[in-house]
Order: C-alpha cells, then sequence, then structure tokens
C-alpha cells in the first residue's frame, strides 16, 4: 500500500458542514470498547496536588473555571471516538457562528492563540507563501499594528508572534494619522482604559480599510458579550473559553469576517509547518467548548447575578460585627463583570495584612484561594489600594462553599484581632 503523507490526508478531507459532527453518529457508546464505565483515580491526591475553593475568579494560574455538569458529560462522550480535526473544527465554527450572530467561529487553544491566529489572518490573508513567511520574513508584507498605549498589556506577544510591531496612539486625532501602507490591524483591548471608543476605533479603521481586533477575552458576562462587539462592527473578536463561557479551560473563541476567520484557520493547527501549529485543541475541548456555548445560552443571566450577590451578601454579613471592618460589594465595569467583596479594616485593630490573610486561608483544610488583589488591589480595578484589603471573588464558588469560606476567614481575622 502506498504511504500517504499527512499533507495529503489533511488535503484530502471533505468537508461536509456541521451536520457530519453534530448530527447523529454511526457509532454509539455500546459499540465502543472503551465504553464500560470505568473507576477514576484521583490523580490529584496521587500526585500530591491540593484542590481548593475558588474564591479568586477565572485566573488561568488558578484553572480558571469549573466546567458545568453537562460540559464535563459532552466532553468524556468526545473522548470515546476518533473524527476528523478539521472537519470537527469546520463543523463546530458553522455552529457556533450561527448560534452567536457571526459570519464565521474558530474555536482555538485559548484566547491568546486566538490574537496569534487573528493577527496572522490579517497579515496572510491566506497567502501559503506569507504562511510559512512568518514571523521571520516580514518583508513583502504589512506589519504594523495600531494599539492605544493604554492598551498595551500583557497579552503583546500573543500578537507579536505573527512578526508585526505595534504602533502607538493616544488620541483620536494620533489614530486617524497612524495608517501607513504597512498597517494591517488595529488592535483593541476591551477592558482597557484610553481617549478612543469601540465605536471611533472601527469606524476610522474601516474608513482605511484596515481590520480592527478586540480582546474581550474575561468580559462575559454579559453574554450579549458574544455578539454585541461584532455587531458593532469588529472585524475579529476573541473570548477565553475557560473563563466565564465555563468551557475547557485550553479554549478560545475567535469570531467575525469570513475570510479572516477562514485565514486564521489555515494558520493554525493540524496543519504543518503553520505558526498556530503547536496551538493544537483537542477534540473534546471543541466540544466542550461548543457544550459550554449552548450552556451559557441557556442560563438566566439575572438568576446568576443574583445568586453571585447573596453569596457576597451573606460572607459581608457572617464578618460585620469584626472591629472596624467594612465590606462592599462591586461589580467591575468591563471584565469579571459579577458581584465582588471588597473587605477593608483598621489594621491597628485587626492586626494581619491582606497578603498574610492570603497565606492563612490556603494554609487551612479545606484550601481556600482569594483573589489575587487582596492586600494592594490593581488600580485598573478601581479600588482602594493597600495592605488591608480582602477580594473575595464569589462566582466561581460551589453551592455552599460560599459559607466555608465566611466562617475561614472570620477566624482569620478574629485571631488577628486578638493578637
Amino acid at each position: 500500500m502506498p504511504r500517504i503523507s499527512r499533507r495529503k490526508l489533511l488535503g484530502s478531507t471533505v468537508i461536509t458542514g456541521a451536520a457530519a459532527v453534530f448530527g447523529s453518529s454511526s457509532l454509539n457508546a455500546s459499540q465502543s470498547p472503551s465504553s464500560a464505565p470505568a473507576n477514576g483515580v484521583d490523580y490529584y491526591q496521587k500526585l500530591g496536588v491540593t484542590p481548593f475553593i475558588n474564591a479568586a475568579g477565572t485566573y488561568t494560574v488558578l484553572s480558571a473555571s469549573t466546567m458545568p455538569p453537562e460540559v464535563q458529560a459532552a466532553v468524556a462522550l468526545a473522548a470515546q471516538h476518533p473524527v476528523h480535526l478539521n472537519e470537527l473544527l469546520v463543523a463546530s465554527g458553522e455552529y457556533l457562528a450561527k448560534r452567536l450572530r457571526s459570519e464565521a467561529a474558530l474555536i482555538t487553544a485559548g484566547a491568546a492563540a486566538a490574537l496569534t491566529l487573528g493577527t496572522a489572518a490579517c497579515v496572510t490573508l491566506g497567502n501559503a507563501g506569507a504562511i510559512l513567511s512568518i514571523p521571520t520574513d516580514m518583508k513583502e508584507l504589512k506589519n504594523e499594528v495600531i494599539v492605544q498605549k493604554t492598551h498595551r498589556y500583557d497579552y503583546d506577544h500573543a500578537i507579536r508572534n505573527a512578526g508585526v510591531r505595534f504602533v502607538e496612539v493616544a488620541t483620536v486625532g494620533e489614530y486617524e494619522h497612524a495608517f501607513t501602507d504597512r498597517t494591517v490591524m488595529a488592535h483593541f483591548f476591551n477592558a482597557g482604559e484610553g481617549k478612543i471608543s469601540r465605536e471611533d476605533w472601527v469606524r476610522i479603521a474601516h474608513q482605511h480599510r484596515v481590520p480592527c481586533f478586540n480582546d474581550a477575552a474575561a468580559d462575559i458576562p454579559p453574554i450579549s458579550n458574544l455578539w454585541n462587539y461584532t455587531l458593532m462592527g469588529f472585524d475579529l473578536v476573541t473570548f477565553s473559553g475557560g473563563k466565564g463561557l465555563r468551557g475547557p479551560q485550553c479554549t478560545g473563541l475567535l469570531l467575525g469576517r469570513k475570510d479572516l476567520i477562514e485565514a486564521a484557520r489555515q494558520n493554525n493547527s493540524p496543519n504543518s509547518n503553520t505558526i498556530g501549529r503547536g496551538m493544537k485543541v483537542a477534540k473534546e475541548e471543541i466540544v466542550g467548548l461548543v457544550a459550554a456555548v449552548d450552556w451559557v445560552l441557556e442560563q438566566d443571566e439575572g438568576a446568576m447575578q443574583a445568586e453571585f450577590q447573596g453569596r457576597a451578601e451573606r460572607i459581608a454579613d457572617r464578618l460585620k460585627s469584626l472591629p472596624t471592618l467594612t465590606t462592599r460589594i462591586f461589580v467591575p465595569a468591563v471584565a469579571n463583570r459579577v458581584p465582588h467583596l471588597l473587605i477593608t479594616y483598621d489594621p491597628s485593630r485587626i492586626r494581619i495584612t491582606g497578603a498574610q490573610v492570603i497565606e492563612r486561608m490556603r494554609q487551612g483544610n479545606p484550601r481556600i484561594e482569594l483573589n489575587p488583589g487582596t492586600g494592594g488591589a490593581p488600580a485598573s480595578a478601581g479600588l482602594p489600594g493597600g495592605p488591608n484589603t480582602i477580594i473575595v471573588g464569589v462566582w466561581m464558588m460551589q453551592p455552599g462553599e460560599d459559607m466555608i469560606v465566611a466562617g475561614r476567614l472570620r477566624e482569620v481575622l478574629e485571631a488577628a484581632v486578638n493578637a
């Protein structure tokens, strides 16, 4: 039998649309040799890694969100059978685009991968030679990305991976005059501050026929953001799959213009010799994110926000009698737009710093992780800084964990009163 190359295998697959993957399967669980129920091994225990109650939020280093049971079940079922990844990527993209009112969609290996692939799409526009050349051979390619100076952030590298360089602007006037024949994209950080609005960013970019990209990774809820920014005119928008969407952590969602999404897919795994070859998304993760989108679109957003508000209020009520302690519930303006509990106190009466509170909560049983802004909240959150601040993120807690957190916080702070 002649050997079939990887390139021919990838190229010869017929993409049959969403029905091929999300319709009925010719196989079922009873036909699978691996379908017998298995008793799972607790590998966290086996490896000596201690889980915790998440009173922080959807931070990557804290493994982001926890998938709902429906999503976990979809992931487990997807693991039972092989599929062709290109078929699954195209089919899932078609399905999500329809659900999210977008021209097209692509599931990526996290929002950072979506930044790289979306930028690469703008640079290469599906040109095979350009796909091979980036990021080192940019002589014949446009490679300038305009960005507000205040929107430079910890994810710049994901964009620069495509071989581009930033051109910074601060005002509408500077933005209007920043476009050159080398401009390939205008990048907007959705949670960033600056003098140029989203609407002006889109309008001016389109006047110059340049695509604009919005990084809204942590900006669900509200659920409507899943279509707000593409309908506003952004050519590309990305969301993290493992934050407010509650999908697998190693997934991201890239939405936008059909030609750019197709160009991003051509730069992506499983295609060989591309900038995205290492940004592989497994079949289980692809299906998991589709299931997560289905799950989130079925949620009552008002009920969810009320539940988060109730958790914060219950924790605050448990602490209110401590001397000098005050509490305030706040909702960030953009990213992580859910109720958080801010706790402040007089350190001369409660003799402990926020950093020490974090350590005491980690050392207990069960282990509890507080929001990393505790002990000195970031200025971007609009919170008072200083060592005597505690921030509790309530939205990733499991039912009943709010009172465990409240009890432990009271125990730690009461001990500090009597120190």
